[in-house]
């Protein structure tokens, strides 16, 4: 079947359709990963979006049950060069055209996704529209321009009941602030014997304490972190109470809590191979992210430290607190999908709250 993919700058890509049939709108983005198409299509970070993948054979594997990140396909859409329809792995239970479809996933496969990157990289992310009804590329550019990103992505991706997950054996009790969290990270915790407690992101700062807590994490998540300032109003009220952690979303929200500002990028860092520096010890690690927005360092006040940098743009990639038991990254630690260079961060994050503990 026949799909057109239209933005909102009037340029258009004809291909065919991929998943289910119908259209959808969503931001055109990019991910830069050879491997993890399904982490990525179930990653809550990506609500809202229309994902391509710039490695142009995607599917070679399948999907299944095990590495899903979310209980359902968390991107709008989906756009690849090919699609493999014969792929092959001991752990594949479906294809990812059927499992598209299944999860009523809108695609499109045959495009030249090259073109597209560059595109987005010289003219920045921007509304798009998928469709396989519809194939007019005048009536569908207008449809991408009157069409807006949601402002309350968060709320639609964040869990509605608290629940808790048990290690074998406890060291820690760890609270997190779910604005879209990853399965890896609540499993990487876990394996480090933190009992955690997930919280929805309206979750206020009283409910938080009530739970006494060795530490706070706040989780990756979709969209703008301005959009949510009730949770920039939670994490404030904490800033000094408990040991905080903040991964992607999580990180520019604590970035707000603490005084200074945020901007969008012009295309983002989403991909398995942003090379960033640790300002501390200079090493250099390749890190998996997933997010449109960063902070500005000018605003950051004198009470926090600049940790790590992104290397390709000098972008702030992580922070930490003068005088409290604070810090953030703005890169994946969990690896899925991506390098496992920085998991320590789960680990410096337990040495935080046993130093805080023997204060």
């Amino acid at each position: 079947m026949k799909a057109i993919l239209a933005l909102e700058d009037g340029r258009y890509f004809i291909g065919e359709s991929l998943g289910a049939s119908g259209e959808v709108t969503g931001e055109v983005v990019f991910n830069t990963s050879m491997t993890g198409y399904q982490e990525v299509m179930t990653d809550p970070s990506y609500k809202g979006q229309l994902v391509t993948m710039t490695y142009p054979l995607i599917g070679n594997y399948g999907v299944n049950d095990i590495d899903e990140e979310a209980d359902d396909v968390q991107v709008s859409g989906f756009i690849v060069r090919e699609n493999c329809e014969v792929p092959n792995n001991w752990k594949m239970e479906k294809t990812s055209e059927d499992y598209l479809a299944q999860r009523n996933i809108i695609g499109i496969k045959g495009i030249d996704t090259r073109a597209l990157t560059k595109h987005i990289r010289e003219k920045g992310a921007m509304q798009g529209v998928i469709s396989t009804e519809v194939y007019d590329p005048e009536v569908l550019v207008n449809k991408a321009k009157t069409s807006k990103m949601s402002s309350n992505l968060v709320s639609q991706v964040s869990t509605h009941k608290i629940y808790t997950l048990e290690p074998q054996a406890m060291k820690y009790h760890l609270a997190v602030l779910d604005l879209g969290v990853k399965q890896s990270i609540l499993d990487s915790l876990v394996e480090q014997g933190c009992k955690v407690t997930v919280l929805p992101a309206s979750s206020g700062a009283d409910m938080i304490k009530a739970l006494q807590p060795d530490g706070l994490l706040i989780s990756n998540g979709p969209g703008d972190p301005q959009d949510i300032p009730q949770v920039v109003e939670t994490v404030e009220e904490l800033v000094g109470v408990l040991p905080i952690c903040g991964i992607c979303l999580g990180h520019q929200v604590l970035g707000l809590a603490l005084g200074g500002d945020t901007y969008k990028l012009k295309f983002g860092h989403r991909g398995s191979n942003q090379p960033v520096k640790d300002l501390e010890t200079g090493r250099v690690y390749i890190t998996s992210q997933n997010h449109g927005y960063a902070l500005k360092e000018d605003s950051l006040s004198q009470d926090i430290i600049v940790t790590h940098r992104n290397l390709n743009d000098d972008t702030v990639e992580g922070l930490k607190h003068k005088n409290l038991p604070i810090f953030s990254v703005q890169y994946h630690p969990e690896a899925a999908p991506g390098p496992m260079d920085s998991k320590y961060i789960f680990k410096d994050f337990l040495e935080v709250m046993k130093q805080e503990e023997a204060a």
